[in-house]
């Protein structure tokens, strides 16, 4: 299992100019990990977070959008795979840290926890490219190449939480940031 931190900062190691799409815990994170006004953060809108990169991701086919997923909220919005395989979008990287647990409201798990297969899901919905890792050296020797890959693409992160993080809920409620988001799209 890896630990979520040292996963994002795997991700944030060959990151270029790509938009990533955090949600919930996974936002918190990445926002210090990996600062940048191409960070576009979403909390309160559970399962959301899949659906807003497809919409990043047609409005601009010309830059790589990563979402940042979490399992429970993916699980909110599960009618996104099907959508988003539709589209075809290959411009998409849906990550999902995979937990097992509704994190941000309270470590409750998630309904048939350790019985689920995300990756099954995204097939079936028909994602060109379906990974799994449990392990951070593999993460860390394909990320640069799922990056550059054709998608749309599904990544299930096998993750358990790392070191604790500071919330910064001002940053990611700020409309300051929003604008300084919608500035940094428009100019790239």
């Amino acid at each position: 299992m890896m630990k979520r931190d040292e996963c994002l900062k795997v991700l944030a190691g060959h990151r270029t100019n790509e938009v990533v799409v955090a949600v919930y815990t996974a936002a918190q994170e990445w926002i210090q990990i990996c600062p940048s006004d191409l960070n576009y953060t979403l909390t309160g809108a559970m399962g959301q977070g899949s659906s807003h990169a497809l919409g990043i991701a047609l409005g601009r086919p010309d830059r790589r959008v990563v979402v940042l997923d979490g399992d429970g909220s993916l699980l909110m919005n599960l009618g996104s795979l099907v959508t988003i395989a539709n589209a075809a979008p290959e411009n998409l990287v849906h990550c999902v840290c995979h937990n097992g647990n509704y994190e941000t409201n309270g470590d409750v798990s998630i309904p048939r926890r350790g019985k689920l297969s995300f990756a099954s899901f995204a097939r079936e919905a028909g994602y060109r490219n379906i990974f799994t890792f449990d392990n951070l050296p593999e993460w860390e020797k394909s990320v640069a190449g799922i990056l550059g890959e054709p998608g749309p693409t599904f990544v299930d992160l096998q993750v358990e939480p790392g070191n604790p993080y500071k919330k910064d809920l001002i940053r990611l409620y700020s409309v300051e940031y929003r604008d300084r988001f919608r500035r940094a799209l428009a100019a790239a």
